[in-house]
């Protein structure tokens, strides 16, 4: 992989040589702009708009707009002058536990390589280091123009950088959350645990983007000249009606494409007071009562199969007694006989 970034990280006074590598990638399928009369392309061009002329890559600088329109050169020179000492350097200005990042802060996330053998064993200390401490770093470095902060953890025997957002890049959640005043009854609650209970846990591995396999299907369709797969019915006009209904359909449907049988168990959230019976329990209750009922009767079955069999044994039993006294009779009889023809 291709390193986008050289520099070294700043731990106290021990410095790491290392190289940033992207650790994700986008696979998500990209379109071209056309003209839809003739599907020429349709392209962007650089203009000057002073002298109204285009112009190539070589011509163009950066520059700030003041507030009075004023443009301000700025070369790259000048932003590699900058009085930083993240210029060059991830510089690592704390260790705090995990759970105190933000995920909303969290942005893209870089491999961090050892750069050459001299940096191994610095490289594999800090690794061990925060592997040990159960703590995550937290550093400033400059990328792509701008000082950004960052939290460096380790991933298999691998330091990640992961981008931070600012916090006051963060915005506040107001008037976000609903306005209106709900209440949520228990027995709700319990069907809502119930159904996070039967969805369980996924292995993230098992879950890829079905929406770019799909316009992948429509691009095959459409370069094959045929027609493009049709979508599938819509399932409902995302109206909830009926939340206790809706929320009972959701656990059966949860219970029945995990390949399970009968109704998922309603349990009470820890704390609350015993709810009164919901559908679900009672379907449940109505189920257990037909299982129970279909067990006796194959029990009873079960019972007459075996009275039969043991009446069928019984008279085998018999049948093969007589059979036996029979034979003893007769070598008896025999015996008799053969004593009278001798006197």
């Amino acid at each position: 992989m291709r390193s986008i970034w050289n520099g070294a990280i700043s731990f106290g006074l021990v410095s790491i040589p290392i190289k940033l590598v992207n650790a994700t990638e986008s696979h998500a399928v990209s379109f071209r702009q056309v003209h839809t009369e003739d599907n020429g392309r349709i392209r962007y061009r650089k203009v000057c708009e002073l002298e109204d002329r285009e112009v190539t890559q070589s011509e163009i600088g950066k520059a700030y707009e003041g507030a009075d329109g004023e443009m301000i050169p700025i070369t790259d020179d000048d932003l590699s002058h900058l009085p930083l000492p993240t210029a060059r350097t991830i510089e690592i200005v704390a260790f705090v536990p995990a759970d105190r990042i933000d995920p909303l802060q969290m942005d893209a996330a870089y491999y961090i390589a050892a750069a050459g053998a001299p940096a191994a064993k610095p490289y594999t200390l800090l690794r061990e280091a925060l592997k040990r401490s159960h703590k995550v770093a937290i550093a400033k470095f400059a990328l792509r123009g701008r000082e950004r902060l960052g939290m460096l953890r380790v991933v298999d025997d691998v330091i990640v950088l992961h981008g931070l957002l600012w916090p006051d890049e963060v915005r506040a959640p107001e008037g976000v959350a609903p306005d209106v005043d709900v209440t949520v009854r228990d027995k709700e609650l319990d069907l809502a645990d119930a159904l996070m209970d039967t969805l369980g846990e996924v292995d993230l591995n098992d879950l890829h983007d079905e929406y770019r396999e799909a316009v992948e299907e429509v691009i095959a369709a459409k370069a094959a000249g045929e027609t493009p797969p049709a979508a599938p019915a819509p399932a409902g006009d995302g109206k909830v009606l009926d939340l206790m209904a809706a929320l009972e359909k959701s656990v059966r449907e949860a219970r029945e494409s995990r390949g399970g049988a009968g109704e998922a168990e309603v349990r009470n959230l820890h704390g609350r007071g015993t709810p009164k019976e919901t559908g679900a329990r009672k379907s449940t209750s109505r189920t257990a009562a037909k299982k129970t009922a279909s067990a006796r009767k194959s029990t009873s079955k079960a019972g007459e199969s075996k009275g039969a069999a043991k009446k069928t044994t019984a008279k085998s039993t018999s049948k093969a007694t007589e059979k036996k006294t029979a034979a003893k009779k007769a070598p008896a009889k025999k015996r008799a006989a053969s004593g009278k023809r001798s006197a």
